[in-house]
C-alpha cells in the first residue's frame, strides 16, 4: 500500500466535511424539527480513553474528527464508567441504572466475569423509551458481544445492523491454510490468545482488500446509509452506533500504523500484545503502541466520514450528538498493557463524553465535575422533554451543558468484577470488595495525576476507610443491581 501522511488524510476529511447540504436536504431536516422533537445520534467506542484524544490533551494519536466535534460541543473532563467491562458498561449506558456490584452468569461462550450477562427483563433501555414516544430507533454495531445468544442488547431498536468479524466474533471458519498464528504472537505467548477464537479473527481478516473492508469502516458506512434512507421521513429518530474499534485486536490498515512506527521492526504483528512490558524490547513496545495509535486514527477518520454525512444531510441543525467510550486501556504505564479488574486508573477509567446540542453553540465548553455512564440516559431524555423511567439511578447533567459545572458529587465509585475504585478530586483508591487476593492502590491526584506511583503503604488510614466504604457500598447496592437473572447466577459473597 502507498504511504500516506497526516496532511493527505486531513485533506480528504476536510473535503468531505466541507460539502454543504442541498436546499432539499436542509428543508427536510428543518421540517421535522418544527415540533421541537430533536434527533439523537449516540456513538459509543470501545477501549478509547481521554488520554488518546487530542481534544483532551492527548499527544500521541492524531484524532482530527473527534477534536472537530468537541470544538462545537460540551466536553466533560471528569467522566467515568460506573461498571466495566464491555457488557456491564453497556447495561449502564443503555439503561441509566447502576450495575455494580454484579453477579456471574455462566454460559458456554462467555468470559467468566461479573456483570457479563443479558439485560434484565425489567430493565428499560433508552431505545425502548424513545420507541414508546414515537422516535424511530436504529442500531448499527460491530460489537459482537451484544449479540451473543440471549443477550438482546438490540432491544427497542426497530432496525438493527450487525457488522461481523470483530475480535472473537465467530463469523468465518475457514480457510485456515497458510495462516500461521505465530506471525501475530510474541515469543513469550506460549498459547494462542482465546484459543481457537484467535484463529477465527485471522481467518476473517484475510478477506480484507481495501480500508472499506474493516469492520469499523463498514459500521460507520452503514450508519451513514441509514441516515440517507431515513432523513426524508417526517419523524424524529434515535440512531445508536457501536464501534468496537479501537478495542483489541490492534490491527489497523498498514498506512495508519506507519504514521507512528519510526523504528525498524520486522517481528510478528502483535495485535494481541502480552500483558506486561517486561517481555518486550523498547522497539516491540513502540510497535504495540503504534498499532494502537494507528487504529485510533483510522477509527477517528472513519467517524469523521460519518460526521461529514450528518453535516451534508443538514442534521447538525436538529440533532443531539453524544460520544463516549466504555473504558480505555494501558499501553505500558506501570509496565502493564491492556486492562484488568485491578487497573482502575485514569488511563482505563477517564472516558470521553462529548455532547453536541444543536440549539446552542457550546463552543468546546469544558465541563468539570464527576459524571458517569448512568447519567447519560436521563440527560438525553430531559433534553428531549421525555419522561425518565423510575428505574434510572443516574442524574441528568443537562444544566451542566450551560453552566460548565456538573453535579457536586464529592466522589464516585467505578466497579470492575471483584474490584472497585473510589475516586475524589484528591485521590483514587482501588481495592477488592470481597474475599480473595487483594493489591490495594492509592494515588495522590494532586501530585500524581497520571496515577503512576502507588502510595498505599503510607496511606493505611485512608485505605482502611475506603475499604470499608467500598464494602458498605456493595452490601447496600445488591437490591438495585440484581434482577430476574439472579436465580441463574452464583451467589455473590
Amino acid at each position: 500500500m502507498n504511504q500516506i501522511s497526516r496532511r493527505g488524510l486531513l485533506g480528504g476529511i476536510a473535503g468531505a466535511v466541507a460539502a454543504k447540504p442541498s436546499p432539499a436536504q436542509k428543508a427536510s431536516a428543518v421540517r421535522y424539527a418544527k415540533d421541537n422533537r430533536l434527533n439523537v445520534i449516540f456513538v459509543v467506542f470501545d477501549t478509547w480513553s481521554t488520554h488518546w484524544m487530542g481534544c483532551y490533551g492527548g499527544e500521541v494519536a492524531w484524532t482530527p474528527s473527534v477534536d472537530a466535534l468537541a470544538a462545537k460541543s460540551a466536553v466533560f473532563v471528569d467522566a467515568y464508567p460506573e461498571n466495566l467491562y464491555t457488557p456491564p458498561a453497556r447495561r449502564s449506558i443503555y439503561t441509566g441504572r447502576q450495575t455494580f456490584p454484579s453477579e456471574r452468569w455462566q454460559m458456554w461462550n462467555l468470559p467468566v466475569q461479573r456483570g457479563w450477562h443479558p439485560l434484565f427483563v425489567e430493565d428499560v433501555t433508552l431505545s425502548e423509551k424513545l420507541l414508546d414516544v414515537n422516535w424511530t430507533t436504529a442500531l448499527v454495531s460491530d460489537l459482537g458481544h451484544s449479540f451473543q445468544p440471549g443477550f438482546n442488547y438490540h432491544r427497542g431498536f426497530k432496525s438493527w445492523r450487525w457488522v461481523r468479524g470483530q475480535e472473537v466474533d465467530q463469523f468465518e471458519t475457514g480457510p485456515t491454510k497458510g495462516i500461521n498464528p505465530r506471525d501475530f504472537l510474541h515469543e513469550s505467548q506460549k498459547t494462542i490468545p482465546a484459543a481457537g477464537l484467535f484463529m477465527l479473527y485471522l481467518v476473517s481478516r484475510q478477506f480484507r482488500r481495501t480500508e472499506d473492508d474493516w469492520a469499523v469502516a463498514q459500521t460507520f458506512d452503514q450508519a451513514s446509509s441509514w441516515l440517507e434512507r431515513n432523513v426524508e421521513d417526517n419523524q424524529p429518530f434515535y440512531l445508536h452506533v457501536e464501534s468496537y474499534s479501537p478495542h483489541e485486536y490492534w490491527d489497523p490498515p498498514d498506512e495508519y500504523y506507519r504514521l507512528y512506527m519510526k523504528s525498524n521492526y520486522d517481528g510478528p504483528r502483535l495485535i494481541q500484545a502480552p500483558d506486561s512490558t517486561s517481555v518486550l524490547t523498547p522497539v516491540e513496545l513502540e510497535h504495540v503502541r503504534a498499532l494502537y495509535s494507528g487504529l485510533v486514527t483510522f477509527t477517528d477518520l472513519r467517524f469523521g466520514r460519518f460526521l461529514a454525512k450528518i453535516e451534508q444531510l443538514g442534521l447538525m441543525e436538529n440533532t443531539i450528538i453524544v460520544v463516549t467510550s466504555d473504558h480505555g486501556g494501558l499501553l505500558g504505564e506501570q509496565g502493564v498493557i491492556h486492562k484488568s479488574e485491578g487497573t482502575l486508573r485514569t488511563q482505563v477509567t477517564n472516558v470521553p463524553l462529548i455532547v453536541y446540542y444543536p440549539l446552542e453553540n457550546l463552543g468546546g465548553r469544558r465541563v468539570k465535575g464527576f459524571v458517569q455512564h448512568i447519567d447519560i440516559v436521563p440527560t438525553i431524555l430531559e433534553l428531549l422533554g421525555a419522561e425518565i423511567p423510575s428505574r434510572v439511578t443516574g442524574q441528568s447533567f443537562k444544566e451542566a451543558l450551560w453552566s460548565g459545572t456538573a453535579s457536586k458529587r464529592d466522589s464516585i465509585i467505578t466497579g470492575a468484577g471483584n474490584f472497585g475504585s473510589i475516586r475524589t478530586p484528591e485521590f483514587n483508591y482501588i481495592g477488592r470488595w470481597n474475599a480473595g487476593p487483594n493489591a490495594e492502590q492509592v494515588y495522590d491526584l494532586k501530585k500524581d495525576p497520571l496515577e503512576l506511583t502507588n502510595i498505599v503503604s503510607s496511606q493505611s488510614s485512608l485505605a482502611a476507610a475506603c475499604r470499608q466504604k467500598l464494602t458498605s457500598y456493595v452490601e447496600e447496592s445488591w437490591q438495585i443491581t440484581r434482577g430476574n437473572l439472579s436465580r441463574n447466577m452464583e451467589t455473590a459473597t
